[in-house]
């Protein structure tokens, strides 16, 4: 006969008894939900994520081997934000200066949030639109710097700053709907540095002349273009590239001085009304009766 084989008791087999397997089982669940977020603590904090560079334009330098950056570095940088350094490169060849004050940006924001007034400022950018296109075309400037500049001075002119009595008063060093000086005039060679009395008179009624104001701001912008070593040939865009968002945000605070200013100028190039305005096709309409 076979030999046959008995399995022994059930409290002789080694390892967990059926009885109190169940409760060993959830014992082994809740050490589970315990530890498990001590793990990921742990694992949080001994990982970190690794940023490299990026790549180096063709023709540039070229690199060995990817380089730890900072957590920041590799995003796209804010071109509003000028270094130390370049600050005090502007400040020392053009002068500048630092934001205004914290209630006047206060007041700019609560002027902007005027509609009446942004309608009125918008409609007398429309009378210029047609100068703003030919001078920015003719000199390749952004035309939309352009208008930004003028619906900021329009939108905070003070009240009959631009009359011709309070230009020949002498209380304002600055006229017209771009707010130049006589200085400006002076930088682009249209007024003599010892300009008789007769000749600055003259001079502060170009500056009031809305057409005259926008083909001198276009003037300064590409002196300072030029200064700056921007391109020449081809008007900078903002929305393709970060180095000509730099070089627009540079020709905002060049022409106000305020840090705090090429940020609004480049805020209100992205304004989608404004924009409309300047790029967008108005058909004449025509009367019904014709």
């Amino acid at each position: 006969m076979p030999l046959r084989f008995r399995l022994p008791p059930p409290q002789w087999r080694p390892g967990i008894r059926p009885a109190t397997r169940p409760l060993q089982l959830l014992a082994l669940a809740s050490l589970f939900l315990v530890s498990a977020p001590l793990v990921r603590l742990t694992l949080n904090a001994f990982y970190r994520p690794v940023l490299f560079r990026e790549a180096p334009p063709i023709g540039s330098t070229p690199v060995a081997s990817p380089q730890l950056a900072s957590p920041t570095e590799g995003l796209r940088p804010d071109p509003i934000d000028f270094s130390t350094e370049e600050l005090r490169a502007l400040n020392r060849r053009f002068g500048v200066h630092g934001p205004q004050p914290k209630l006047a940006q206060l007041f700019t924001e609560g002027l902007d949030s005027l509609q009446p007034l942004r309608t009125h400022t918008l409609e007398k950018i429309v009378e210029l639109d047609p100068v703003i296109l030919a001078e920015s075309r003719r000199q390749h400037i952004n035309p939309m710097l352009v208008a930004a500049v003028l619906f900021d001075e329009l939108q905070h002119a003070k009240p009959g700053e631009n009359t011709r009595l309070a230009a020949q008063s002498g209380l304002f060093s600055t006229h017209g709907p771009a707010q130049l000086s006589l200085g400006e005039m002076v930088k682009q060679g249209l007024l003599s540095p010892d300009a008789t009395q007769a000749e600055l008179d003259q001079a502060r009624l170009e500056l009031l002349d809305p057409e005259r104001s926008v083909a001198l701001l276009v003037g300064k912008f590409a002196r300072l273009s030029k200064d700056l070593g921007l391109p020449r040939k081809r008007t900078l865009m903002a929305s393709t590239s970060h180095r000509d968002a730099k070089g627009l945000a540079t020709l905002a605070y060049l022409h106000n001085g305020k840090l705090d200013y090429p940020g609004r100028i480049l805020r209100y190039m992205q304004d989608p009304e404004l924009h409309a305005l300047i790029y967008g096709r108005r058909n004449r309409q025509v009367s019904p009766l014709i």
